[in-house]
């Protein structure tokens, strides 16, 4: 269905804008009378409809999402009103306007997971196949509950990760910013004022001061450079499939940060393994899901070659074991949990045992960061201000009062 930019007027008179997906403008305008707002003007949007979907719910937004519903089932409430309630109170208006549309369609006649399924940019994969297991099971709480659970170990995560990347980021570009100004302004002039006097200058003296002309001369190109790289960047894994994997694959192998990459990468995979074998997906299926939610193509390369081979009769293990992206520690597990027929337990030993990895490699790191940092930053001021005002206070010295 068409997406419609919307005016309309309430009961009390108050305007509100928005965005809503109905079938013509009839229908768009039943959809706001349904909710006691009456049409005022309407505009087609054009067909990317994800572009107005992706990013109008936060990670935030669907775990209260799934934690008000899981409240409602729990209270034996029906679904529908707590729909219904949740988007009366969200503050977010675009993620508003998706549960109206959500709404709709279920008032229309349509389950919720068919519901879910026209908005994919919000509702992916992993949640519309678990609520339609829920729907078939009878199991919708524990469905929310478990999905509850997943995002918000998926938000720790990224948040650790943010704080892993982010800090040393912000410390190593103020250091370049001071020893860019250290190098344009300070060093030429203490350099020039060492010639006036006639003193020899000495050799890293005479490095600070070639570095200092060359950075005067080449400043526009090292503006530029940098802008046209990650823009020729961008367009590489915009357009090309293979530069979206060799740059997954480089990150995996980055110091330091590829190994906690790669723990999260495991980490989720058996999260959303568990989860969807424990609500009765088949293997070969919470594999092809799991395709699309890995957060790195060579992980997710690394399923879909798992899964051919399950597919063509191997055990899991074995399967899993042709890969070197997945270490030892996964296979053992995953030959337990075939051994005991308790394979979900198995996955959830693998998530714990990453997600505890994670949390003491990024604290690790972040100890390690800021000492090594410091001393980078204290040997490179040192090694400046050394290298310009050693010689003046040689000169001075030799001053006879």
């Amino acid at each position: 269905m068409p997406y419609f930019s919307y005016r309309a007027i309430d009961q009390q008179g108050r305007s509100h804008r928005g965005r809503l997906s109905a079938a013509n403008e009839v229908d768009l305008e039943l959809r706001l009378a349904r909710t006691g707002m009456d049409l005022v003007t309407l505009h087609v949007m054009d067909s990317r409809v994800s572009n107005f979907a992706r990013g109008a719910a936060s990670r935030r937004d669907l775990i209260a999402f799934c934690f008000h519903l899981e409240q409602i089932t729990r209270a034996g409430i029906p679904i529908l009103d707590g729909v219904r309630d949740l988007r009366d109170s969200t503050d977010n208006t675009r993620f508003r306007d998706i549960l109206t549309a959500l709404l709709e369609d279920m008032e229309g006649g349509k389950l919720m997971s068919q519901a879910m399924a026209a908005h994919p940019a919000v509702f992916d994969s992993l949640m519309i196949s678990l609520v339609k297991t829920g729907e078939h099971t009878g199991l919708m709480r524990e469905v929310f509950v478990n999905l509850g659970d997943t995002l918000k170990r998926q938000d720790e995560l990224a948040a650790q990760t943010k704080r892993l990347l982010i800090y040393p980021s912000l410390v190593l570009a103020m250091v370049g910013i001071v020893i860019a100004l250290l190098l344009l302004f300070l060093v030429p002039q203490i350099a020039q004022l060492m010639q006036s006097m006639g003193l020899q200058l000495p050799l890293q003296t005479r490095v600070l001061l070639w570095l200092s002309q060359t950075l005067k001369a080449i400043w526009p190109i090292l503006l530029v450079t940098p802008v046209v790289l990650v823009m020729l960047a961008l367009w590489a894994l915009r357009r090309s499939e293979r530069a979206r994997f060799w740059a997954d694959d480089v990150k995996l192998h980055l110091p330091v940060v590829g190994s906690i990459l790669h723990k999260i990468a495991l980490a989720r995979f058996a999260n959303f393994f568990a989860l969807m074998y424990r609500s009765g997906i088949s293997i070969l299926d919470a594999l092809a899901v799991g395709e699309t939610l890995a957060v790195n193509r060579v992980v997710a390369d690394a399923i879909q070659r798992a899964r051919i081979r399950i597919g063509n009769g191997e055990s899991l293990s074995e399967s899993f074991q042709s890969s070197t992206v997945f270490p030892p520690l996964v296979i053992r597990m995953l030959r337990v949990g075939e051994t005991t027929g308790e394979l979900d337990t198995a996955l959830e030993n693998i998530n714990y045992f990453y997600n505890r990895e994670i949390t003491e490699s990024t604290e690790r790191a972040l100890k390690l960061l800021e000492p090594a940092l410091t001393l980078i930053l204290g040997a490179i001021m040192a090694a400046i201000v050394g290298s310009v005002l050693l010689p003046m206070y040689d000169v001075l010295g030799t001053v006879k009062l």
